[in-house]
């Protein structure tokens, strides 16, 4: 098992966000077909989504059950979602409210109200920056960067998507230290002085082995400050992908949202696999979620409710024990024999990640033989063990590799369908 890494509170406390929602909304949503770098001309004249409703968003965000949410306040096309001084293409100068309008300010004081967790995204890296020399585009990037942490409130969570800083060579020095200064709170994402990684893809999924404590070779190194880093971190990872087939609105894809059935597999293999999953909608032109999205979230909250709280079996007894091989066992034995096809282990990560293999076993007869129906590797925050439908009445958790320090604080027994 690799050294452990102790992880900051606020990195526990995001684990616990688990679900959260991603709104890919700007100039771009107003202009169907464009990609990432295509570098084409989107006018101003077109963004005016006259219905905009973030309270609509928001209260979608609470009904699903999802605890955090990050706005897109400058993609890679540079336009600003707020009405900032160190741009012209901002909403400032957008028909919206004759210029008076500020997404970022509504997007923050909704999360507020709902009690959401506020995250915005800011894309480092957007068209035309090689035009500026690495100075005055540092200055650009603090100033944006301060007008967004210094506001609109706390921010919890910062997005920076690499996307196009690749090569790029930024005084990251100064703009983690800028940052530090004005939310000393915030959590990072992905970039330079990290406290959250991405997963790797963008469809949803992390890997079956997802430790927490990653060395720096596993990072990619142009992103990530080796002096920060040493050997390595405690670094949780996030499953960012999208309800459709592309991060903006189209009005042209909507046989593409995701089944409510796709999306709970999603829930598996990203806080099943002990990561978070940021999940995203592209709300439409008029500034509003389209309907389908949010009723296929709203059920998967309840299917995420019915499944992991309503149908929980009772425990008479957990007991610890070492077995004739020296492994950690916990002997799990239910009220009555039940038919069962979950178990959920959550490991304490205060001083970092323990586990490193495990496998489940259940007896059909509990004085009988004990059959393998699960095998794993990391636990973390939350490892949901899936397997076929068997009856029983005892299970045993078997510890293969750990440093002997773990810790489970808690373990459920499920059977849903």
């Amino acid at each position: 098992m690799s050294t452990n890494y102790i992880p900051k509170k606020n990195q526990l406390e995001f684990l616990n966000w688990e679900f959260g929602i991603f709104f890919h909304f700007g100039i771009r949503t107003f202009y169907e077909g464009h990609q990432d770098w295509d570098m084409k001309e989107m006018p101003l004249d077109a963004f005016n989504p006259a219905e905009l409703d973030c309270d609509q968003w928001l209260k979608a965000v609470k009904d699903s059950g999802a605890k955090y949410a990050v706005l897109v306040c400058k993609h890679h096309d540079g336009f600003a979602n707020w009405p900032s001084k160190y741009t012209d293409y901002t909403v400032a100068n957008t028909p919206w409210k004759n210029g008076r309008g500020d997404v970022v300010k509504e997007f923050t004081d909704s999360c507020r109200k709902f009690g959401i967790k506020v995250g915005l995204y800011y894309s480092p890296a957007q068209f035309g920056s090689n035009e500026m020399d690495a100075k005055e585009y540092d200055d650009y990037f603090i100033n944006q960067i301060g007008e967004l942490l210094t506001g609109y409130g706390k921010i919890d969570y910062l997005w920076f998507d690499g996307c196009g800083s690749h090569g790029h060579k930024y005084d990251t020095k100064r703009i983690i230290k800028e940052i530090r200064r004005m939310q000393p709170d915030i959590l990072l994402f992905n970039l330079w002085e990290p406290d959250v990684r991405w997963v790797g893809n963008e469809t949803g999924i992390a890997r079956l082995r997802n430790p927490n404590n990653v060395v720096f070779s596993d990072l990619a190194e142009d992103c990530i400050d080796h002096d920060y880093f040493g050997d390595g971190y405690f670094l949780p990872a996030e499953c960012d992908c999208c309800m459709r087939d592309q991060w903006f609105y189209s009005d042209r894809n909507e046989g593409a949202v995701r089944t409510p059935d796709e999306l709970m597999g999603l829930y598996y293999y990203s806080v099943g696999r002990g990561a978070n999953l940021l999940l995203n909608i592209g709300p439409d032109r008029k500034g509003l979620l389209p309907q389908i999205e949010v009723d296929r979230i709203v059920e998967m909250g309840k299917e995420i409710k019915r499944r992991f709280e309503e149908c929980r079996l009772k425990i008479a007894e957990i007991k610890k024990i070492t077995d004739s091989s020296g492994n950690s066992v916990l002997q799990i034995t239910l009220s009555e024999s039940s038919l069962v096809n979950h178990v959920v282990l959550a490991e304490n990560l205060t001083t970092g990640d323990h586990v490193a293999k495990f496998k489940v076993m259940a007896s059909p007869d509990i004085n009988g033989t004990a059959y393998t129906v699960y095998e794993g590797y990391t636990i973390g925050h939350k490892h949901i063990c899936y397997f076929p439908t068997i009856r029983t009445r005892r299970l045993d958790i078997i510890i293969e590799e750990s440093d002997g320090l773990e810790e489970l604080t808690d373990i459920s027994v499920i059977y849903a369908i």
